[in-house]
């Protein structure tokens, strides 16, 4: 299942792709007329959040099968071109990112890999599909971008053996760590150069992991107004998937919803040469198998 949150006549609400169709299933109306008993989930959160007592997608699938059968499905499901892609799920915690996850990205930029560098991005620079983001020329000329791979954590846990990290995974994303790298190289930290404003285009979807079998496989790809710019593979990872989770669950406590990027490619603009960092009237785009593609356009003004 490929899940999304969305705007519709100004209402919040989210959903589930419409199989072969350019529409969403409107969930959180569904859930409203056709769900079972007290189960009517207002945010994808909250579904997430209840999958460890319930079989969430199971859910879903009965609740999208009875509005089928009901006669009057055109009613719950809007075409993708009459809504606005919010970032699919807003975390209980910030962003959890990782960085120099991938040796010929930390070698563009003159980084040595040596132990995990973790960081995270505050939820409020999140942001959906399509978005135009601010062009931030206020306080840098260096905007950058780096496609990657996104984690959603389905259940809660901490201190979670590598042998059992891939069961708390409830499915991928796709995230555009957007970063001001003239406050990355000032700063002994990296919070504030990823927490911009629009700084985490997410989506369009949550692709459940069953749909993704092989995340370690699977092809990223970049670009900056159609010319490629990243393309890597997440088989490129220094840690994989089950070493993340393994390394953050030892400090922290993860819980539905909570979101981990897990590095990016090379490929990015300040490792070009010469370098090519955004500017206004930009488009990006970033794909990766069988998730899609996240779009983002740089402010003109």
């Amino acid at each position: 299942m490929k899940f999304l949150s969305f705007k519709y006549n100004d209402a919040e609400s989210y959903g589930v792709k419409v199989k072969r169709e350019d529409a969403v299933w409107d969930l959180k109306q569904i859930f409203a007329e056709f769900g079972a008993g007290d189960f009517h989930p207002q945010t994808l959160l909250e579904g997430l959040q209840q999958n460890q007592t319930l079989d969430f997608q199971e859910e879903v699938r009965k609740a999208v099968v009875a509005v089928e059968n009901s006669g009057k499905a055109d009613r719950y499901k809007y075409s993708f071109n009459d809504i606005e892609f919010l970032p699919p799920v807003t975390p209980p915690n910030n962003v959890i990112a990782f960085g120099r996850n991938y040796q010929d990205h930390a070698s563009e930029l003159n980084h040595e890999v040596q132990r995990l560098y973790v960081f995270t991005k505050a939820a409020s620079s999140l942001t959906g599909d399509n978005a135009t983001i601010p062009n931030h020329k206020d306080i840098t000329d260096q905007l950058d971008y780096e496609g990657e791979l996104g984690i959603v954590i389905g259940k809660s846990g901490e201190k979670i053996p590598k042998g059992l990290a891939l069961d708390y995974v409830y499915g991928y994303t796709i995230i555009n760590d957007i970063t001001d790298r003239t406050a990355q190289n000032a700063q002994d930290q990296a919070f504030l150069s990823k927490s911009l404003t629009g700084g985490c285009p997410m989506g369009p979807y949550i692709v459940t992991k069953d749909e993704l079998p092989t995340p370690e496989n699977v092809n990223i790809i970049t670009k900056v107004n159609n010319e490629i710019r990243q393309d890597g593979n997440t088989s490129q990872m220094i840690n994989k998937i089950d070493d993340l989770i393994q390394e953050i669950s030892k400090y922290v406590a993860l819980h539905p919803g909570d979101i981990i990027a897990t590095g990016t490619p090379a490929g990015v603009g300040a490792g070009l040469q010469p370098p090519k960092f955004l500017q206004p009237g930009d488009e990006v785009k970033v794909t990766i198998d069988n998730i899609g593609t996240l779009t983002t356009y740089i402010a003109k003004n």
